[in-house]
């Protein structure tokens, strides 16, 4: 199975996916740092580069029977529809989970005040993650609204919306 995951920075995304990967026990792909990775080697990253290798890496991490997580902003349907055909070639299912902070000071908050877990890492300016481009989504998704919820409750509801135990046994 690929989990696609996609939202704006700041959201909860990149926790939520993680706490996932970590329960299933499956490759977890993060665009951020394979990206970060890149600009260390002097690889200039101004496009499609970092999904381009992750893009690949799920597939070799599919074909020997992992599940995959995929941590991405996911901001446009190019992007989105790329990650569906990493799943479709292999003829893997696949789910989209968009992950949201509906409530703005909030999300603000987040943007403002977290720090990075990537070392050397800058992360996004809310003024950065507001003017951002992002597609509305225009697919059957899950959607997980982070606001007011603990990673916990987060994480509880979206095992429940994709059907898995209540809790996996690591």
């Amino acid at each position: 199975m690929l989990y696609i995951f996609g939202g704006l920075p700041g959201t909860g995304k990149s926790t939520l996916s993680a706490a996932l990967a970590s329960e299933l026990r499956a490759a977890y792909l993060r665009v951020d740092v394979v990206e970060h990775a890149m600009r260390a080697a002097g690889v200039k990253v101004d496009g499609p580069e970092g999904y381009m290798v992750c893009y690949e890496i799920a597939k070799q991490n599919l074909r020997i029977g992992l599940e995959v997580i995929a941590d991405t902003v996911n901001p446009i349907h190019i992007t989105r529809q790329a990650w569906r055909s990493v799943a479709e070639s292999l003829d893997i299912p696949f789910v989209e989970i968009e992950v949201v902070c509906s409530d703005e000071i909030e999300h603000r908050h987040r943007v403002t005040t977290r720090t990075t877990d990537i070392p050397g890492f800058t992360l996004p300016t809310w003024d950065e993650v507001e003017g951002r481009h992002y597609e509305a989504w225009d697919r059957d998704r899950i959607v997980i609204d982070t606001a007011h919820k603990s990673v916990d409750e987060s994480l509880t509801e979206l095992r429940e919306l994709l059907g898995l135990k209540s809790k996996i046994v690591k």
